[in-house]
């Protein structure tokens, strides 16, 4: 069993930067692929980026490549979602989510067995 829990959304002016952290309990986070999704209001939830057990490979939505950075710290058992050059379309709720059951950096949230409650980014024009 893995619990996610997410932190360092908040309110941000375009062209700003936040960083999101997902803390993880268990002894086996660093087995598991990491990706963080969003969920705009009346969306749905989209993949954003995804980070492999090693943190050897990345993958990322096209909508945020080259702005954000997914990466993670096994020792810590966190990963984390650099976003630089927030637009007011990346205002969402964003969801840290984990998977026992692919390996590298998959894309699609019905792999994800676990995921966290959501921290809000908010990014005004």
């Amino acid at each position: 069993q893995v619990q996610l829990l997410e932190s360092g959304g908040g309110l941000v002016q375009a062209g700003g930067s936040l960083r999101l952290s997902c803390a993880a309990s268990g002894r086996t986070f660093s087995s598991y692929a990491m990706g963080w999704f969003r969920q705009a209001p009346g969306k749905e939830r989209e993949f954003v980026a995804a980070i492999s057990w090693s943190g050897g490979s990345t993958a990322y939505a096209d909508s945020v490549k080259g702005r954000f950075t997914i990466s993670r710290d096994n020792a810590k058992n966190t990963v984390y979602l650099q976003m630089n050059s927030l637009k007011p379309e990346d205002t969402a709720v964003y969801y840290c989510a984990a998977s026992s059951v692919v390996a590298g950096t998959p894309l699609r949230p019905n792999v994800y067995n676990y995921w966290g409650q959501g921290t809000q980014v908010t990014v005004s024009s």
